[in-house]
């Protein structure tokens, strides 16, 4: 018996590692038949100081967002999958992505980069991948590599 997955869930930060994990999670969800949900989590919390003093941070917030997302859907697309969905959330990536996220879209795998903050960040807060790979309640592939054979 082979296991399949149904629901696919990939978190893009718009770094060269999320775009490795968004290429990889294409050829898996086209292997398995599955759909392939693409998450962006806006850290609200990055900009909310900021943001009470330029509103503008958060408007190029989304709409960075916004442009990002449409053109990993095309992509998708594009590589044959036809049941492809995107997810704009607001909060802690490492919180939104394992819980709200797949539980919204029933996800039995997440598929992320290994990294994608600075080294200074990491070392302060943790990476988003491990906090993932933690607390989701499903399979979690960290993707280290943007070789895909």
């Amino acid at each position: 018996m082979t296991l399949k997955y149904k629901n696919i869930l990939v978190a893009v930060d718009g770094s060269k590692e999320a775009e490795w994990a968004f290429k990889k999670s294409i050829d898996i969800a086209l292997r398995n038949e599955a759909k392939l949900s693409i998450i962006h989590v806006i850290d609200s919390r990055s900009f909310a100081t900021v943001e009470s003093y330029d509103q503008a941070v958060g408007e190029q917030a989304s709409k960075y967002a916004d442009e990002i997302m449409t053109s990993y859907k095309e992509q998708a697309q594009r590589a044959g999958l036809t049941d492809v969905h995107t997810l704009i959330e607001y909060g802690s990536p490492k919180v939104v992505i394992p819980k709200d996220g797949a539980k919204k879209v029933q996800a039995d795998l997440i598929v992320c980069g290994a990294t994608g903050l600075s080294a200074m960040e990491r070392f302060l807060i943790g990476s988003v991948s491990e906090h993932i790979t933690r607390s989701a309640e499903c399979d979690v592939l960290v993707v280290r590599t943007d070789d895909r054979d």
